[in-house]
């Protein structure tokens, strides 16, 4: 498992960098083969340690985002949640992980839920600015809205984070 740990705005010390790496091996090498690819940002918030953890493995992303005084606790934090991402939709990603992924997990835990789509919605998107776009988002009181980005030509999608910041989805070719 190929890891980077980037901060910032603050020093990682090694001892973070080693424990980080022992826990990612510990907790989702079960998970993920040699070839996943774990991203680590830590950041600082209102006195509180942020941790952003991303894994890449076989086209699929998981990503969970934990905060706590404690960098450790911060990571441990955000393990737990990929894990139960995992595990709650264990039927679904089980074809993309390792094989003996599973083996030994109780059943009873995971559970499998059915994606029920109640809505179709079809519009029309002209290009517009980013600005516009997020204009349009919170006139319209969305949490996220996709749109025709005038300077790409391509479909992006802004949406507000938790934090009150905006953030936009652009595609990117491999």
């Amino acid at each position: 498992m190929k890891t980077t740990i980037s901060a910032r705005q603050m020093n990682i010390p090694q001892a973070f960098n080693d424990y980080a790496t022992q826990r990612l091996e510990t907790r989702l090498s079960k998970f993920f083969g040699d070839d996943a690819e774990t991203k680590i940002t830590i950041s600082e918030l209102k006195g509180q340690i942020v941790i952003e953890l991303t894994v890449r493995y076989n086209n699929m992303i998981y990503r969970s985002e934990k905060s706590a005084i404690n960098k450790n606790d911060a990571l441990d934090a955000a393990i737990d949640k990929i894990v139960r991402q995992i595990r709650k939709n264990k039927t679904r990603v089980e074809k993309r992980l390792k094989d003996a992924a599973f083996k030994g997990l109780n059943s009873d835990v995971a559970e499998e839920y059915d994606f029920e789509v109640v809505k179709h919605k079809k519009f029309i998107m002209r290009p517009m600015e980013l600005d516009e776009a997020i204009l349009q988002m919170n006139l319209l009181g969305h949490n996220f809205f996709m749109f025709s980005n005038a300077k790409s030509g391509s479909t992006n999608v802004v949406y507000k984070r938790s934090d009150g910041n905006y953030a936009v989805l652009e595609p990117d070719a491999e």
